[in-house]
């Protein structure tokens, strides 16, 4: 019997690189993702490959430190890991079943046997103590035990690319907080020096009405424009608190623990150089949402081998060692001691439907997993061409305003001049004077939309989150 076993075993174990169901295939993208993008024509771009560190360019060193605490201690962040940590434990499960399985027990009792159980000269009331070694390995004859180590390695790899895309909203997310702090700061002095400006404009009408050379209604009129541009500023300081707020929350602190080196910045980090962003095929091998979505299709495609697996006879074989002794005598003698060797075969059959249904419901997923897969490098594209697009007339519209807001000074301040002239009346200076404060306003809009912009583009293009 011996003899006979071990051959058995060997070849279950050679059988064991069978497996059912599908191989994991991956799937193909259409030709024209992996080329250049349509907007990558702009100057403000460059073909380069884009940088995991895109934060970096931007040379501010407060904002670098934001970053480093939001990968750090963000609470999202956190989550993920702990998903990738629970995935990883789930392998290692998977992976269990591929080696014996072994329990080990011992049961003594005492107790008292009924005289008709009991030998004559037998004491009735004694120790019964009973220990033994069980093992059973599963000969993974048709790969349920190896596709089941696959479905998990592609859970692990999913749940680890979605930590990844969990990082890259996150740097995103802070760097666009940052940017709507310093913005909002940006704004709030310009509408200050409008007001200031302003304050000007009353005191000379002011004078002017002193002596006679100015109606009163010309000085409530410029008052009227001054309380204006003054009432923006409450708005843009709520702004401000709410994007410093915002910051607290995503570097894992509590607004009273932001540093005050954030609140002192004043300046919106830009950009100088273009902004490198390679083409379609580096896109899709850095996008974690690709990534994941395409190991969650491995995995299901393995998940159909191991319903289909369940076609098929399942073998383990088992053995176990143990003693029962009697009143704490020897029991490891050979009389209490028994072993026992034999495979359990079980079989679903002939109904099979169920596991059918299971097959065909395993199919089901690993077709909804392509069409997801199919969908997300579609939107992946989409939304870096949108971003392109974008940030490109960003650009354009912050280069016109800033000719506007160039012209419109130039007018203010030769209205005024011909004002003290007398060359022109009050209503033109005013008009001049509201165009101004609209075109700065307008300007401080616009470098807080192109900065934007540049965030999302980032994003967009799946920029790494490695702070090292």
């Amino acid at each position: 019997m011996k003899m006979t076993l071990i051959p058995l075993l060997l070849g279950a174990s050679a059988l064991t690189a069978c497996a059912a169901g599908p191989d994991y295939k991956a799937p193909a993208t259409p030709g024209t993702a992996t080329g250049a993008f349509i907007g990558a024509s702009s100057p403000a771009v460059s073909m380069k490959q884009a940088d995991d560190h895109w934060w970096r360019l931007y040379s501010d060193p407060v904002l670098d430190g934001m970053v480093q605490d939001a990968l750090t201690a963000n609470t999202d962040i956190r989550v993920a890991v702990a998903r990738l940590e629970k995935a990883r434990a789930q392998l290692r499960g998977a992976r269990s079943d591929s080696i014996p399985q072994t329990t080990l027990g011992a049961q003594p009792t005492y107790g008292r046997a009924s005289e008709s159980q009991t030998l004559p000269g037998v004491d009735r009331e004694n120790w019964t103590v009973d220990a033994g070694l069980n093992v059973a390995y599963e000969v993974d004859l048709f790969g349920r035990v190896k596709r089941s180590i696959e479905a998990a390695k592609g859970d692990v790899n999913a749940a680890s690319a979605d930590a990844d895309a969990v990082r890259v909203a996150v740097v995103a997310d802070t760097v666009r907080a940052y940017v709507d702090a310093t913005s909002s700061a940006e704004r709030m002095a310009v509408a200050r020096q409008t007001v200031a400006l302003l304050d000007n404009s009353i005191r000379i009408t002011n004078a002017r009405f002193e002596v006679g050379r100015s109606d009163r209604l010309d000085v409530i009129r410029v008052t009227a424009l001054r309380d204006q541009q003054a009432a923006l500023i409450p708005s843009l300081i709520a702004d401000r608190e709410s994007a410093l707020f915002r910051l607290a929350t995503l570097t894992g602190r509590t607004p009273q623990d932001l540093p005050a080196t954030i609140r002192d910045r004043i300046k919106t980090p830009d950009l100088s150089q273009p902004i490198p962003v390679g083409d379609g095929r580096a896109l899709l091998a850095r996008r974690p949402d690709v990534r994941a979505a395409e190991q969650r299709l491995a995995a299901d495609t393995a998940r159909i081998g191991v319903a289909t697996a369940d076609l098929y006879p399942r073998i383990t074989l088992g053995g176990s060692i143990g003693t029962t002794a009697i009143g704490g005598g020897d029991i490891l003698g050979g009389g209490p001691f028994r072993w026992l060797l034999g495979p359990l075969i079980n079989w679903a059959f002939p109904n099979q439907e169920p596991i059918r249904a299971r097959i065909a419901a395993a199919r089901a997923d690993s077709n909804a997993s392509l069409a997801t897969f199919d969908g997300t490098v579609l939107r992946a594209l989409e939304e870096t061409e949108t971003a392109l697009s974008v940030y490109a007339h960003a650009l354009e519209r912050r280069d016109t305003l800033r000719a506007a807001r160039e012209a419109a000074d130039r007018a203010a301040r030769i209205s005024l001049a011909r004002q003290r002239e007398g060359q022109i009346d009050f209503l033109t200076v005013l008009d001049a004077q509201r165009t101004l404060a609209a075109a700065e306003s307008e300007l401080a809009s616009a470098n807080r939309a192109v900065a934007f912009a540049q965030v999302d583009l980032f994003r967009a293009l799946g920029g790494g989150w490695t702070a090292s």
